[in-house]
């Protein structure tokens, strides 16, 4: 039940109660979080070396300490319990388990090994995902990917994850977000490795999409009952501005290549044959799918990974030829349009009905496939009182408000299962360093120390009236 007061951002009026079993909890990523950049084996990744140009990061802060999670991770497990989170959503990195993308270390797994066991032990479930962003740079030095091999040493990677740990982990995401370590790793350069060119993109994101394939596949065959399989991708929904044609296509352009170029190959429909007209004109993505490949993309998932933070204003151009405003590839004859309304730190448009209607969607065009939220939060300036107390009352408004969008979807059919906030911590917030804030718990990066905010006990509360009592 969400009960939202004026102190919380809500309406006193709201009383919402979500299905029984329901998964709460919340989310962060091993680069962002871990820190121990050169401990335990571990060997450098994309985003240490990215992270290490001069220029690339905001203040060109790095994760090489991040939160500490690495060393702290007990305690944040016990901030977890305290709060009431049924599960923690983290990521393994790739490279302090196999510091050159191949050899394994014991000693990087047993670091999991621990994190996990301090989850169970407090009846948290670990909700694993193997690859947010963090491919180990002797990888790259290979070709990254822009090699079809990655994709292989992926699903290598990921059987010996599933080999240490699953007798302890249940639920396996294997992609975290391939749009953006495709395009904005290798098409506009924001993110690591910092490659600028579109045809790259489309092959890198074509092999990420292939390593999902590979390593469901390879997961499943040594699964034991109960586990389950899935992959998580971010949507933007398209809003245009205006009723024409022309801006009907403008979001059509936009939607396809953000949301349906990555999702239909996953649901075995192919990529879509509008957005592959779009990409034509760069080449590069056709001569890298080879027979065999949209089959095993295609490889059944049992839950889609669902990370949404604002919708996208469309307008048509003039010239249908012209070039977009927005680097993503293929985008022709439309331009994105400033965010509108209530932004937040991020600038960022807070539209949760774009949530609602996405959930809806996406339930339709999957034909009823279960969904989780596994990411979706608000990075906001946070005021710090004279008694140490941490307010973020815009954080709790986007929250609530983000909450009832998904309780409206869950009304309207869709089958959503689960709601994992974006951030547990304040973290490395990749280009932007450690100027934007996304935790429900506050991190003083000199001191490590951690301070629940306002809308952690928001958070909390929720839980505490929908969670369901482990063992239960």
């Amino acid at each position: 039940m969400l009960d939202g007061t004026p102190d919380n951002g809500g309406d006193s009026a709201s009383q919402l109660t979500f299905p029984r079993r329901f998964l709460w909890g919340a989310s962060t990523a091993s680069y962002q979080v871990e820190g121990g950049a050169t401990e335990g084996g571990r060997g450098p990744s994309i985003w240490d070396v990215f992270s290490g140009l001069p220029g690339k990061i905001h203040g060109d802060a790095t994760g090489e300490v991040a939160c500490d999670q690495f060393h702290r991770y007990p305690e944040d497990v016990t901030i977890m319990a305290d709060l009431g989170l049924p599960a923690y959503r983290f990521s393994v990195s790739w490279s302090r388990v196999m510091p050159d993308g191949k050899t394994v270390s014991q000693r990087g797994l047993d670091h999991y090994r621990r994190l996990v066991d301090e989850l169970r032990g407090r009846n948290i479930e670990p909700v694993l995902t193997l690859y947010h962003w963090d491919l180990p740079q002797a990888l790259e030095d290979e070709g990254g990917w822009l090699s079809r091999e990655t994709a292989d040493h992926f699903a290598e990677y990921a059987t010996t994850v599933h080999t240490a740990l699953s007798d302890r982990v249940g639920q396996w995401t294997t992609i975290n977000e391939p749009f953006c370590a495709a395009f904005l790793g290798y098409g506009s350069g924001i993110h690591a490795p910092g490659h600028t060119d579109y045809a790259s993109a489309l092959i890198a994101a074509h092999h990420l999409l292939l390593a999902h394939g590979r390593a469901t596949r390879a997961l499943r065959a040594q699964a034991t009952p109960g586990q389950e399989f899935s992959l998580a991708l971010n949507f933007s929904p398209a809003l245009a501005d205006g009723h024409g044609p022309e801006h009907t296509e403008a979001a059509r352009k936009f939607d396809g290549i953000h949301n349906r170029f990555f999702l239909d190959p996953v649901l075995g429909k192919g990529y879509p044959e509008d957005v592959l007209a779009d990409v034509a004109h760069i080449g590069g993505l056709e001569p890298a799918i080879k027979d065999g490949d949209l089959e095993t993309i295609a490889a059944p998932v049992d839950w889609l990974g669902v990370n949404y933070y604002a919708p996208t204003r469309v307008e048509p151009l003039d010239d249908p030829l012209a070039p977009s405003n927005c680097p993503l590839p293929g985008l022709r004859g439309m331009n994105v349009l400033p965010p509108r309304g209530r932004l937040t730190s991020f600038g960022w448009e807070q539209t949760p009905a774009s949530l609602t209607e996405l959930l809806r969607w996406l339930n339709w065009h999957t034909g009823g496939l279960p969904l989780i939220v596994a990411e979706n939060g608000a990075a906001f300036d946070d005021i710090v009182d004279a008694d140490d107390r941490i307010h973020d009352p815009d954080r709790i408004t986007y929250l609530a408000e983000h909450l009832r969008a998904v309780h409206a979807a869950i009304d309207g059919g869709a089958d959503v299962r689960g709601y994992l906030v974006w951030s547990l911590l304040d973290n490395f917030e990749w280009s932007m360093g450690y100027s934007k804030r996304f935790g429900i718990v506050h991190v003083d990066f000199e001191t490590q120390r951690r301070r629940l905010k306002d809308s952690a006990l928001f958070y909390r509360d929720v839980i505490a009236r929908n969670a369901v009592p482990a063992g239960t």
